[in-house]
């Protein structure tokens, strides 16, 4: 007996090399920072729950026509008690070449699909930083990257933030 939807699918895949897709050629670590400024007394104090406060940016930069490198910047700030836990802060970064993408989604396959790929291996960075530092893992909750993106583009239009006409 023989199976002629995977076949068929596989054949589908092969039949449409101009289908839009994105190709991933490396992901690097461009910085990463940890500070525990109050060692070890910080560490003696991590009875109660520390607020954390953690902010993402996303960035791209054109190499060449359909090349790209995009950053993704993660930042925590920890706080016990008053007292400043630790900052970690992580600028992962890759290197994309995207294929057969229409000009006008360049910006959103950039700044929305291309950080969606690194956020798995920049969180593991971070976990494992605050780990390292003497903390309980930082385990960063999934990112909407798309909300981000929409967030960041009402910003730009609106005129009262004084950033101009609204361009990127």
């Amino acid at each position: 007996m023989t199976d002629d939807t995977t076949g068929s699918g596989a054949q589908e895949i092969d039949q449409t090399p101009d289908a839009p897709h994105v190709q991933v050629h490396a992901q690097y670590v461009k910085d990463l920072s940890f500070e525990n400024p109050e060692a070890p007394q910080s560490l003696a104090n991590q009875g109660s729950q520390p607020n954390i406060e953690v902010s993402v940016d996303v960035g791209a930069r054109g190499l060449t026509a359909s090349q790209f490198e995009v950053e993704l910047r993660i930042t925590a700030h920890a706080q016990q008690d008053e007292v400043k836990a630790f900052v970690v802060e992580v600028l992962y970064a890759g290197v994309f070449t995207l294929h057969n993408v229409d000009e006008s989604n360049l910006k959103q396959i950039c700044l929305i699909e291309c950080p969606r790929l690194l956020f798995p291996f920049a969180r593991r960075i971070v976990a494992d930083a605050t780990r390292d530092g003497g903390f309980p893992p930082l385990l960063l909750e999934p990112i909407d990257f798309a909300t981000l993106y929409r967030q960041s583009a009402d910003r730009m239009d609106d005129p009262s933030n004084g950033s101009g006409n609204g361009e990127a």
